[in-house]
């Protein structure tokens, strides 16, 4: 049998993958997506706090802040579209002690830089929107809100097939070898050709640029984040969203109460190192993983940068009460008692050689042509999306398309 032929084959059925796949479809293209796992959103996608974020945080003119700007608003409406759950309520940024208002005032600034509507609050409008919560300040943010992304995930999926698109799944690629034509990505069942390649494979993104004989000057390491459910009488006292000011020295936003638009409200996460790529608990070890990540000088780097912090997030991980005094910050009534175990997520965040955390998404290619002459194939890989990567999926992706086959008139084959 010949092997199958595509314009574009898509590495990874995360939201950030069919976002992209479903736009080179849309654009005319034949598109197969390599799923490893038996459903799609398996991973990130499917194990994340479901926050839609606004904008707020990033670093103004990065890519962070200009895709989820315009995430924010594509998300809502391809929700609305679709009849997907959703809800906007807007989110509490707050200030609970003296040394965070400067933090608080630079939070504004940053977030009016970036297009992001946001209002600051006194202590008496906190409580009118957040009875619960005890604040010196607080931004109110009116454009947040949450979905599931999983379930967007799952409807671009079925968008994505039921426009022409191929989706594989139990299909694990072991490399992609670009030629001077096209790119073959060879996986355990046979091998597949495109004319060019994209690889959105989150966990995996750098294992699979090495064996794909690129250097990228990154690994990732793995960060599981673990969650609490605020048991019924508590949970009552949170109405959306509550954030603490985020400390610029640290890499994470912090502890934050989201409720969810199953109604339940989720507190966390933590940030503690993961003992596998998909280790989502403790017990979850993988020696050979492990091990390589171990070997990695950058995480040692890394380490020695935030060692005190590590330390404190792995004391919230193993005790309720560690946990609880976090969220008290914020919401004075919570007690270790009324949190329960609710899961985790895990992050992949790209760390540089230097122990340095990529802080904006990363994006590398691999035979990029600047003329658009014969035998350009070439592979993009996401190396670093983690959020508001969901958030801003749907811009990434028609961003991943125009340089594909747009700015750079890469051909496809056909």
């Amino acid at each position: 049998m010949s092997t199958p032929r595509y314009d574009v084959v898509v590495v990874g059925g995360g939201i950030v993958g069919l976002a992209t796949a479903r736009e080179l479809r849309r654009r005319g293209l034949t598109v197969a997506v390599l799923e490893a796992q038996p459903t799609v959103a398996a991973a990130q996608s499917g194990h994340n706090s479901g926050v839609i974020h606004s904008g707020l945080y990033y670093q103004p003119g990065s890519a962070k802040a200009r895709l989820a700007v315009a995430g924010r608003d594509e998300t809502v409406a391809f929700c609305r579209a679709h009849d997907l759950p959703h809800r906007i309520g807007g989110k509490l940024v707050v200030a609970t002690e003296l040394a965070e208002l400067p933090r608080l005032a630079e939070l504004a600034r940053r977030g009016l830089a970036n297009g992001v509507e946001c209002h600051e609050l006194g202590p008496a409008q906190v409580r009118r929107r957040e009875p619960a919560v005890r604040a010196l300040a607080a931004l109110h943010v009116p454009g947040a809100g949450v979905c599931d992304f999983r379930l967007v995930a799952e409807k671009l999926a079925e968008l994505f097939v039921a426009e022409g698109g191929q989706l594989l799944l139990n299909r694990p690629v072991l490399r992609l070898t670009r030629r001077r034509a096209d790119v073959v990505a060879h996986t355990e069942r046979g091998d597949l050709l495109g004319g060019c390649a994209v690889a959105c494979a989150g966990l995996r993104s750098d294992e699979l640029a090495l064996r794909s004989g690129l250097r990228p000057g990154v690994r990732i390491v793995p960060f599981r984040g673990e969650y609490a459910r605020l048991r019924e009488a508590v949970a009552e006292q949170v109405r959306e969203l509550v954030y603490p000011v985020p400390d610029p020295a640290l890499p994470f936003l912090g502890v934050h109460a989201t409720r969810g638009v199953d109604g339940q409200v989720h507190v966390g996460p933590n940030a503690v190192f993961a003992l596998a790529r998909e280790g989502y608990r403790w017990s979850t070890v993988r020696v050979r993983e492990l091990a390589t990540t171990l070997a990695f000088p950058g995480l040692y780097r890394l380490a020695l940068r935030y060692w005190r912090h590590a330390v404190a997030e792995v004391r919230g991980s193993l005790s309720r009460e560690v946990m609880a005094a976090r969220v008290r910050r914020m919401l004075p009534d919570v007690r270790a008692a009324d949190l329960v175990p609710a899961g985790a997520g895990v992050r992949a965040q790209a760390v540089r050689f230097d122990g340095g955390l990529v802080d904006d998404f990363l994006f590398i290619t691999d035979g990029f042509a600047t003329d658009g002459g014969p035998g350009d194939a070439a592979v993009l890989h996401v190396l670093n999306a983690p959020s508001p990567a969901a958030t801003a999926a749907l811009p990434i992706g028609r961003e991943i398309a125009a340089r594909l086959i747009g700015e750079h008139h890469v051909p496809v084959a056909r």
